[in-house]
């Protein structure tokens, strides 16, 4: 478990619902005042209202991350209101889950800026903070699609994808400056967020997260302790792993098999409403937290972020265990030249 900080500032955007919502709620529980940005106003009030009944402090913002300047007045609002910043969470996303050539030119604009220039402008506003300062820690949301791109998924994919390649450049030159500034991405699985429920569809049936599911709280769980310890990435799930590292030994094996599969993965068999609000420009004012509609399908933990967590241990105990067989086998070796 990550140590409690009293007194830590965190910003976390898309904070309203979803992962942000789950973030929210781990940070609050080791006290943290919170700077929430996201869109919508009652799920703001509502998320502002969690945090403060967990034991934390938060201020909600309204606020559109596609909107630099908008990003920055929110960072100064917090740190007015809150103290200097500590941890920055880019989290904010949105997507349109259609074939390619079904989606609009100003959809996929869309879903870009707020996806992946939204983490951009989030870390432009900490790094204002945190460099005169030459501390902090920034974690980006990211995803196992940032590695493996999915049919019906190429506004996101490609905004995920786009992330991971801006934060390897930065962490490049915050190293090279000596920057005492930790920057780390957490590629995660298929969670059971509120995302499927109001993103814009153009598909036949409910969109859905590509099985095995997880609950948002494990997400939240890997997002807290990333902040906490010095690490590149981390991986969440035994599904992402696999995807992740799947793609790099056999990328034409994934083609074919999502080719074959990605389709119907990512569906449900209930119709949808093709006429339903979708937050792709508009807050959906729905009574949504953390949890989407597939609470039944959705795993509450993982034991492959356990054993990430717990690496340190697991080595550890591998090194004790690896010297006593040597020494086992050193003394079952001396003991049988002595018998000769």
């Amino acid at each position: 478990m990550p140590p409690k900080r009293d007194g830590d500032v965190v910003v976390i955007t898309g904070a309203s619902a979803g992962v942000g919502r789950a973030v929210a709620r781990e940070f609050a529980r080791r006290g943290a005042s919170l700077g929430l940005i996201a869109r919508g106003h009652d799920r703001l009030q509502a998320a502002c209202e969690d945090v403060e009944r967990l034991g934390g402090r938060a201020i909600g913002i309204s606020a559109d991350v596609a909107d630099a300047d908008a990003v920055e007045a929110a960072a100064e609002t917090i740190e007015r209101d809150l103290g200097p910043i500590d941890i920055w969470v880019n989290n904010a996303m949105t997507t349109v889950f259609a074939p390619f050539d079904q989606i609009r030119p100003e959809e996929y604009r869309r879903a870009t800026e707020v996806t992946y220039l939204g983490t951009v402008w989030g870390t432009m506003a900490a790094l204002r903070r945190m460099i005169p300062r030459d501390r902090g820690t920034i974690v980006q949301v990211g995803s196992a699609l940032s590695y493996r791109g999915i049919p019906l998924q190429a506004p996101y994919c490609g905004a995920k994808h786009a992330v991971r390649g801006f934060t390897d450049a930065l962490r490049c030159e915050l190293m090279h400056e000596g920057r005492n500034i930790q920057l780390t991405m957490v590629q995660l699985p298929a969670l059971n967020t509120p995302q499927f429920n109001w993103c814009r569809s153009k598909l036949p049936n409910h969109p859905q997260p590509v099985p095995p599911i997880y609950q948002p709280e494990v997400a939240a769980d890997a997002i807290v302790w990333a902040a906490y310890h010095r690490r590149r990435e981390v991986y969440v799930g035994r599904s992402a792993v696999t995807a992740i590292v799947g793609n790099k030994l056999a990328p034409w094996y994934a083609d074919r098999h999502l080719a074959k599969n990605g389709y119907a993965s990512q569906q449900t068999e209930e119709e949808v409403d093709a006429a339903r609000p979708d937050n792709l420009f508009e807050p959906v004012e729905a009574d949504y937290a953390a949890h989407g509609i597939f609470d039944d399908r959705a795993a509450d933990s993982s034991w492959q972020l356990w054993l990430t967590k717990h690496r340190g241990w697991l080595l550890a105990g591998a090194a004790v265990v690896g010297g006593a067989l040597a020494v086992a086998g050193g003394l079952l070796s001396n003991g049988c030249a002595h018998d000769e």
